[in-house]
């Protein structure tokens, strides 16, 4: 069991130059509305670590270590819904398991938080548990699941502007890519806004995106 305070962690969290996550109009067959994810995620898949590679080679450094460190010491995580589900609503099929098959990749109890409950269940070493609650009652629940460990805060962008307005994160760490976007579903304004309760280190990568890690003050 680990020791030490549990953190709530955002890990990789990508983000365009003017602060988009995601696009508007998610649907099944575009799971981040109107934006390529390619344009986000392109560093992170260039990577040596990237687990979906398929082929030898791939960057080292900073991005690479980044990739690796996904999930060191993560005992649990919390999702919005629609990092689950591009639904709304009650749930109409509950044969729906999310989007990555019978091999999540979490590895870790996954606690997803919706006004529409169902049942519990498990994909491989991941259980999946939904909840109506508020975001510091699903961090207890996360922790409590996460028997020492720290927990994730997954995304959407939504769910973490939840979580920071809460003032329950306690690490953060957002990928910055070079495009614009233009609208969407934004994390901020500018990186600046979370700097009255935390420290910011700014470290870009030859990739050409720059790396914002937050930590509590």
């Amino acid at each position: 069991m680990a020791t030490g305070p549990q953190l709530l962690k955002v890990q990789n969290f990508n983000v365009s130059a003017d602060g988009i996550a995601a696009g508007e109009d998610q649907s099944l067959e575009h799971p981040f509305g109107h934006v390529d994810p390619g344009r986000l995620f392109a560093w992170a898949g260039a990577t040596a670590s990237w687990p979906n590679r398929t082929d030898p080679g791939g960057s080292r450094g900073l991005d690479d270590h980044l990739v690796r460190d996904f999930h060191h010491n993560i005992g649990a995580e919390i999702m919005g819904r629609n990092k689950f589900a591009p639904l709304r609503g009650p749930w109409r099929d509950e044969d729906w398991k999310g989007w990555w098959g019978e091999e999540p990749p979490f590895h870790t109890p996954v606690f997803v938080l919706t006004h529409h409950e169902r049942p519990s269940f498990t994909l491989s070493d991941t259980t999946f548990h939904f909840l109506d609650a508020d975001p510091a009652t699903a961090l207890e629940r996360a922790k409590e699941a996460a028997e020492g460990k720290d927990v994730r805060l997954g995304g959407g962008v939504t769910t973490i502007r939840e979580f920071l307005d809460a003032d329950l994160v306690d690490t953060l760490h957002v990928v910055v890519s070079p495009v614009k976007l233009g609208h969407g579903l934004k994390l901020w304004d500018s990186p600046e806004e979370l700097t009255d309760r935390f420290h910011l280190d700014v470290v870009p990568s030859p990739s050409g995106v720059t790396h914002h890690l937050f930590w509590r003050k």
